[in-house]
């Protein structure tokens, strides 16, 4: 299959699956004279893996190492994405019940108890975190999480600015050069607060948007999916701007 059908019947840009070629991500099984990609059924089985592992929040790279790994098990890796993904499922229908009823006692149909209200919320447990420490140090998690602790202390409208303009981009692809320059107002802006935030600790911060709930919340509440298109823009954006 050429990369506009690949593209298609996947639901991803064309653009996407070129950086997925530059990285070294998912490289076509050939290339003709012409210069079209071509892709095997092989390349189309690990590009479902590469977008199985993206729905559970892996950064790119964390999925290049994976999939690229020797001891990589297909069968294996699918099995335990599938009770990731029944994991975040369960935990989704309860917010979604949470919110069903909350909806329902705003009304004055029902009562909720203080308990009820909470369903579905576990923040306490974050089972990437030891990874994420071992990847970028203490001192930039202990950051991120001190900052998602304590969010409501900010200047939060100028933090809605930022995010609702991101917002706005979110559904082009994270290594667009729009969605590279959103990321590089973003970058810039953090730094002027005073965080000094180098670009792998910049790439952190992204994944911890993603891997701690608390800062999931803050952000997709100006769009769906914001959380995870900041983090691959981020990733992107610190790659490319390394030294």
């Amino acid at each position: 299959m050429k990369v506009k059908e690949v593209a298609d019947l996947a639901g991803i840009s064309v653009r996407t699956l070129h950086h997925y070629n530059e990285i070294g991500l998912l490289i076509p099984a050939e290339t003709t004279d012409a210069g079209y990609r071509v892709y095997s059924e092989t390349n189309l089985e690990t590009l479902q893996q590469i977008l199985f592992f993206k729905e559970l929040g892996f950064p790119l790279k964390k999925i290049k190492e994976i999939i690229q790994n020797p001891s990589f098990d297909r069968q294996e890796a699918l099995i335990m994405q599938h009770k990731m993904l029944l994991e975040k499922k369960y935990r989704l229908d309860q917010m979604i019940g949470t919110i069903e009823k909350t909806i329902q006692h705003s009304k004055g149909g029902i009562q909720m108890s203080n308990q009820e209200k909470f369903a579905g919320f576990d923040f306490s447990h974050n089972p990437y975190e030891q990874e994420a420490r071992e990847k970028w140090g203490d001192k930039a998690v202990n950051q991120a999480n001190e900052k998602a602790k304590n969010m409501t202390s900010f200047d939060q409208e100028k933090f809605n600015d930022v995010f609702r303009s991101l917002a706005a981009i979110r559904h082009l692809p994270p290594e667009s050069n729009e969605a590279q320059a959103g990321i590089d107002k973003w970058y810039q802006f953090l730094n002027k607060l005073g965080n000094h935030y180098t670009l792998e600790a910049f790439k952190g911060l992204g994944q911890m948007y993603v891997e701690d709930e608390r800062f999931t919340t803050n952000i997709d509440q100006f769009g769906d999916g914001l959380a995870v298109f900041m983090r691959d823009a981020m990733e992107i954006y610190a790659d490319k701007n390394k030294s």
